[in-house]
């Protein structure tokens, strides 16, 4: 059976290779930027690991034995090979740098998208945002798609992806004028019910919600989008559920609607998972999680209190 080399210690043929060109420990040293007694160190960890002596110490100034001859000459080649390794490393690691890839859902792009593209404008030449359902960002991901995704539930492998929780917000309930002040569980009984679209992992949510309050309506209408969903309760033609991040992407629809008490729950409410595939982007994605939750709090509760004053007064968590 062959058996495994040892490995080779680099920083200490490096050692070895300044001592012969610079004849001298003490100068070895001076040029490397460390002590003397490190220098040392090394030489003797290689005469130990070739198992002879590398120079001849009764010369000055210091020169290499035969042994030691034999090894610079190996040496050298090596440690530029290492070399080369190295920058071509650096090198991917540039050009990695040079597209970043986001994936999120609609909400969060349309709502926190451009402040995070502002933030990220110079982090990468090329930038690239795509919006679309959790289950499609998810496994873009997965396949190498994209680089970082923000969905609101994942399943993803924890042995291939990394699931960071970037923050939770509570579900809202929009009612039309005419039932404003009514709770929400009695509109729900009046009126029709007007659901998000259940291939959205939000739907799927609001109807473990609605289920838990007591909430049996029947299907009337779905919408992959906030935009018709808040316009058909702006007309008066039903109720729904839905939260402070979509309110804003149809901000235009909210005079015309109005807020409705809801039960309080642990189930009201969604949370947004921020991904990365382990080992890598870990640096842009904290500067991404960062820049979400300052947006947040900076820009689009201020934005939609304004607006709706009425809102509940923990939003995000």
């Amino acid at each position: 059976m062959n058996s495994i080399a040892p490995p080779i210690d680099l920083r200490a043929l490096q050692v070895f290779v300044t001592v012969c060109e610079t004849a001298s420990m003490t100068e070895a040293a001076r040029v490397l930027g460390i002590s003397q007694s490190a220098i040392s160190q090394c030489i003797k960890v290689l005469e130990r690991e070739h198992g002879d002596v590398l120079f001849d110490r009764q010369m000055r100034p210091l020169r290499p034995n035969a042994a030691g001859r034999v090894l610079l000459d190996r040496a050298r080649p090596l440690l530029a090979h290492a070399r080369d390794v190295a920058l071509s490393v650096r090198a991917a690691t540039k050009a990695s740098l040079s597209l970043l890839r986001i994936g999120c859902v609609d909400s969060f792009a349309a709502t926190i998208g451009p402040a995070l593209v502002e933030q990220l404008v110079g982090t990468a030449e090329n930038l690239r945002m795509w919006s679309g359902l959790t289950p499609m960002v998810s496994e873009q991901l997965v396949n190498r798609e994209l680089d970082l995704a923000v969905c609101t539930e994942s399943t993803v492998d924890p042995e291939r992806v990394t699931q960071q929780l970037l923050f939770s917000e509570r579900f809202v309930a929009v009612v039309p004028l005419s039932h404003a002040g009514a709770p929400f569980v009695e509109v729900a009984r009046s009126i029709p019910l007007i659901r998000y679209s259940r291939r959205q992992v939000t739907a799927q949510q609001v109807e473990r919600f609605i289920r838990h309050i007591g909430i049996d309506a029947p299907a009337m209408y779905e919408f992959d989008a906030t935009d018709p969903l808040l316009s058909l309760v702006a007309s008066g033609r039903g109720c729904a559920l839905t939260t402070p991040l979509c309110l804003l992407q149809a901000r235009h629809h909210l005079p015309n609607v109005s807020l409705a008490p809801l039960p309080e729950s642990p189930l009201a409410k969604r949370h947004f998972f921020l991904l990365r595939r382990n080992g890598e982007w870990e640096d842009i994605a904290k500067l991404l999680a960062d820049c979400a939750i300052r947006t947040l709090r900076n820009e689009v509760e201020p934005t939609l209190r304004k607006v709706m004053p009425a809102l509940p007064l923990e939003l995000f968590n």
